[in-house]
C-alpha cells in the first residue's frame, strides 16, 4: 500500500507553508491536527523580510499584501511616550529583497490554507491527535475515539510548543531551556495611539508598566502586549486591565476609551529541542524551539525552518541530495537557535522589562546603533542585514 512522501502534525501557519512547498513540488503530503478548523487566535503578527521570503516562495505574497501592512517604523520610548530611539523600517530593508509586513498569524494561517486546498498532492486530516510517534514515521492517531495508525516516508511535528511529536520522542518534560518569571499579557486593543504620537510599532520601556504596542491592520486594533504581576487568575488580570491602562497607556485612558476584543495571558520561554531530527522524524518551529515575541524571532524562524526542510527533504525526493542533509538541517538551526535567536530575544526583552528607561540609551549599543544609524549609512547597513542572520542555504549540500 502506498503512503504519503509526508505526514506534517499540525495546521499552524509552519505546518500549512511546509505542506504547501512541498505539495507544489509534487510530493504527497498529508497535514493531521488535533482541531476541527484553522485556529483563529490572532497571535503573532510580524514577519522579517526573510521569512516574507520564504512565503514568497510558496506564491503567496500578493495575499498577504493585499491583507496585511508595512509598518513604517519602531520607536523605544520611556513611559511619559518619550521616544529613546527611533528606526524607520526602510532602514531595516536596504539590503533585502522584501518588507517587513504585518499581518495577524490567523489570516495568513488562512491564506495558506487556502492555497494548499487546491493542490491535488495534499489532504487534511482535521480532528486526529497524535497519542504515539517513533523513529520510523509511524503515527498513532485518535480519530473522535478511533485509533489510527497513519505511515509516510517522514513525519514533520510542526505541532507547536506542546508538541506530541517532540514528547513522544524526548519524553513529557524533556524541552530544554527556562521560563521567564515574567507574566505577560497579550490584548487586541482598539485605542488612537497614533493621535498620542505613537508610530507603527512601539515598545515602552520600564520596570512596573513596560508593554509594546503595534499597530496589527490599518483600521482595526492594536496589539498591546504587557507585562503583569505573575501567580494571578485571568480573571484577576482582567480585573487589573482598566487600572494597568489607565497608567501605561498615553493620554491615561479611562475605560470607556478603549476596547479590548481580545486577552491573553501567558507565560514565556526560551526552550530548544535535544534534537530536530530522530530517524525519519523531523521537528520545526515551535514544536523545536521557543522564544519570547518579542522581536518577531520566533515566527520569523519557524518560517526559516520551514524553508531550510523544504529544500532537505525535495533534495532528497530529486536525488539531489541524501538524509545525511537532515542531521545538517538538525545541527545548523538548532546552532543558529543557540547563537542567534535565543540571545537576541533574550535581550530584547530584558531592554523592556529590566532596563532604567532613563539610563537605557547609555548602556545599550543597540539603542544607540539605532540613533547613529540615522546619519551614518554603514551603521544603517548593519541594522539592515537584521534577521539575515537566522538564513542558512542547503542548497549548498546538494550532490
Amino acid at each position: 500500500m502506498s503512503h504519503p512522501f509526508a505526514i506534517i502534525v499540525g495546521a499552524g501557519p509552519c505546518g500549512l507553508l511546509l505542506a504547501l512547498l512541498l505539495a507544489k513540488a509534487g510530493l504527497e503530503v498529508q497535514l493531521v491536527d488535533a482541531g476541527n478548523e484553522l485556529d483563529n487566535q490572532p497571535r503573532a503578527t510580524h514577519y522579517g523580510p526573510e521569512a516574507v521570503e520564504q512565503l514568497d516562495r510558496a506564491e503567496v505574497l500578493s495575499d498577504i499584501l493585499a491583507q496585511g501592512f508595512i509598518p513604517h517604523g519602531v520607536a523605544w520610548r520611556k513611559p511619559s511616550g518619550e521616544v529613546i530611539a527611533e528606526l524607520p523600517t526602510t532602514t531595516l530593508t536596504t539590503s533585502v529583497k522584501h518588507p517587513l509586513i504585518c499581518l495577524p498569524l490567523n489570516k495568513l494561517g488562512k491564506i495558506l490554507h487556502d492555497h494548499l486546498l487546491k493542490q491535488p498532492q495534499a489532504s487534511i486530516l482535521w480532528g486526529h491527535r497524535v497519542t504515539h510517534d517513533e523513529e520510523q514515521a509511524i503515527v498513532e492517531v485518535d480519530a473522535q475515539g478511533t485509533s489510527k495508525t497513519l505511515a509516510a516516508t517522514y513525519v514533520i511535528g510542526c505541532d507547536g510548543a506542546n508538541s506530541q511529536v517532540r514528547k513522544s520522542l524526548f519524553g513529557d518534560m524533556e524541552f530544554p531551556g527556562w521560563t521567564w518569571d515574567e507574566q505577560i499579557v497579550a490584548t487586541n486593543t482598539y485605542y488612537p495611539f497614533d493621535k498620542h504620537g505613537f508610530t507603527d510599532s512601539n515598545f515602552v520601556i520600564s520596570r512596573e508598566h513596560w508593554y509594546m504596542a503595534a499597530r496589527i491592520s490599518n483600521d482595526g486594533p492594536w496589539r498591546v502586549t504587557y507585562g503583569e504581576v505573575p501567580g494571578l487568575t485571568k480573571a484577576e488580570y482582567l480585573e487589573r486591565q482598566a487600572w494597568k491602562f489607565e497608567v501605561m497607556l498615553p493620554g491615561n485612558p479611562k475605560a470607556d476609551e478603549w476596547r479590548c476584543v481580545n486577552f491573553s495571558p501567558y507565560k514565556i520561554h526560551q526552550r530548544l529541542a535535544p534534537s530536530l531530527r530522530q530517524g525519519k522524524v523531523l521537528l520545526a518551529g515551535d514544536a523545536a524551539h521557543l522564544c519570547n515575541p518579542f522581536g518577531g524571532l520566533g515566527l520569523t524562524g519557524g518560517i526559516l525552518d520551514v524553508g531550510g526542510l523544504y529544500d532537505c527533504l525535495n533534495g532528497i525526493a530529486t536525488g539531489r541530495a541524501d538524509e545525511s542533509i537532515l542531521d545538517r538541517y538538525s545541527d545548523v538551526r538548532r546552532k543558529l537557535y543557540r547563537d542567534f535567536t535565543d540571545p537576541i530575544s533574550t535581550e530584547n526583552m530584558r531592554r523592556l522589562c529590566k532596563r532604567d528607561p532613563d539610563k537605557v540609551l547609555e548602556e545599550d549599543t543597540f539603542l544607540q546603533m539605532i540613533n547613529e544609524s540615522k546619519h551614518d549609512p554603514e551603521v544603517a547597513a548593519q541594522l539592515s542585514e537584521g534577521s539575515k542572520g537566522l538564513v542558512h542555504d542547503f542548497t549548498q549540500y546538494y550532490k
